[in-house]
C-alpha cells in the first residue's frame, strides 16, 4: 500500500482502518488536511521531508472532505490537524502548519531521534 519513507493517502474507511491496524506498534502521524486549505498545502512538502527522514514513522493524509466520519471520530475541528496514534490511541496533537512544534513531537514520541538524515 506505502512503500517507507512515503505519505500514504487514505481514501476509504477501510482503507484507514487496514493502515491504522497495520502499524499499530509504531508511531502514526495522521495529517487531516482539506485541498482547499492553505496552510495545509503549504506544509505538505515539509510533511513528506519528514516521512523520507524518518522510515520508521508511519504517515498519512485524511482528506476532511472525503472522510469526515474519521475526522469526526477524532475530534478534528482545524485544518491542519496532525494526530499521533500508538498503539490505536492518540497521544498527542498539534493543530495548524507548525512545522518546529510538528517535528519536535515526531521525535519525542517515536522513540529514534531521525537524526541521521
Amino acid at each position: 500500500m506505502g512503500e517507507e519513507g512515503q505519505v500514504i493517502s487514505c481514501h476509504t474507511i477501510n482503507a484507514w482502518n487496514q493502515q491504522i491496524q497495520k502499524d499499530k506498534n509504531r508511531l502514526i502521524v495522521v495529517d487531516f488536511a482539506a485541498s482547499w486549505c492553505g496552510p495545509c498545502r503549504a506544509i505538505a512538502p515539509f510533511v513528506a521531508e519528514l516521512a523520507k527522514k524518518m522510515p520508521h514513522v508511519t504517515f498519512v493524509k485524511v482528506d476532511i472532505d472525503e472522510m469526515k466520519e474519521i475526522a469526526s471520530d477524532w475530534g478534528v475541528e482545524a485544518m491542519p490537524t496532525f494526530l499521533f496514534l500508538k498503539d490505536g490511541k492518540s497521544v498527542a496533537q498539534v493543530v495548524g502548519a507548525k512545522k518546529d512544534e510538528l517535528q519536535q513531537t515526531i521525535i519525542k514520541h517515536s522513540g529514534n531521534s531521525g537524526t541521521s538524515a
